[in-house]
């Protein structure tokens, strides 16, 4: 095996921290992981990784090569597309994208991109799971909401804004809230986070502050769809993203509430791996998927559709 591949396979078991996990990226079994890894000990000569039945660590020695195997790397992937057209970026992109975004955004518009650039081939990963970037092996990842100290590179990609919506039946069946106050006499359908399991509060923003309030309900669901499913069952309120159920308040399937307590917009970043140049085919679908984004979530008009 030669050099350059026995350093992408170092990088991706220390970026997995498994030999299963690193050989399902790269392809190859767990056996031919582990004899590549023997082998590039014995080139180097020293022990870059402790090896135990439950986990795979990184030992001092392999800190510092695993540092230089991506510079190294990178300097590959840049020497192989030197005298390539700046215009036709290619390769396999690995992209991560919260659920609903995925589905309803960038799913029905990816045939665009694809045929724009013909030598990029796209894997697609769906789901409300905050994965992690390196054991995933992506390229790049969407995130919504306040993010956690990474240390990974990130663009910001805008905001999202929220907006409270209910059922006409169950606004029927229970009246129509005016102040965050009335929830108490409301029920919501709870949303518990799918990586924390923690359920949100209600919350709004008022003379420039956020305001919470605990609220009741008699579901809790874990994922979006779920979500707007049980909301145009009459099962109670929710706060959900604008795009989101843009078309239910078109049809009059759902009507926003309290149109003048609204939670802040939740940011959105798209994040990469810490390196220090982005292949091409990165670059591009970053700057498609920022412009098909800001189109599908603009700002929403004050009380459209509201409740009165």
């Amino acid at each position: 095996m030669d050099r350059i591949e026995l350093f992408r396979i170092f990088v991706q078991v220390v970026d997995c921290g498994s030999f299963s996990r690193a050989a399902d990226v790269v392809g190859i079994s767990r056996s031919s992981v582990s004899i590549a890894i023997q082998e590039l000990e014995a080139r180097v000569g020293a022990r870059l990784l402790h090896r135990t039945t439950r986990k795979v660590t990184t030992t001092q020695e392999g800190i510092a090569f695993h540092e230089r195997c991506r510079r190294v790397l990178e300097e590959v992937e840049e020497a192989e597309t030197l005298f390539r057209p700046s215009g036709d970026p290619h390769g396999k992109l690995r992209v991560d994208l919260p659920g609903r975004i995925g589905r309803l955004i960038v799913a029905p518009r990816l045939p665009e991109f694809l045929d724009h650039y013909p030598n990029i081939d796209v894997m697609l990963g769906v789901s409300d799971r905050a994965i992690n970037l390196l054991e995933e092996a992506a390229d790049c990842v969407l995130r919504v909401g306040p993010l956690a100290d990474s240390g990974m590179i990130a663009r910001s990609l805008g905001e999202l804004p929220l907006i409270n919506v209910a059922s006409p039946s169950y606004l029927a069946r229970h009246g129509i809230p005016r102040e965050p106050a009335d929830l108490d006499r409301h029920h919501m359908v709870l949303y518990a986070s799918p990586s924390t399991d923690r359920v949100e509060t209600f919350e709004w923003i008022e003379h420039q502050q956020a305001c919470f309030r605990t609220v009741t309900g008699r579901v809790t669901v874990n994922s979006a769809e779920a979500y707007i499913a049980c909301c145009l069952a009459g099962l109670g309120l929710i706060q959900i993203p604008a795009y989101d159920v843009r078309d239910q308040i078109a049809t009059g399937a759902l009507v926003e509430v309290l149109p003048h307590h609204r939670a802040a917009p939740m940011p959105m970043t798209l994040l990469f791996p810490h390196r220090r140049h982005l292949p091409r085919r990165t670059q591009v679908f970053a700057d498609w998927l920022a412009s098909i984004i800001a189109e599908a979530t603009a700002p929403w008009p004050d009380a459209q559709g509201a409740a009165s």
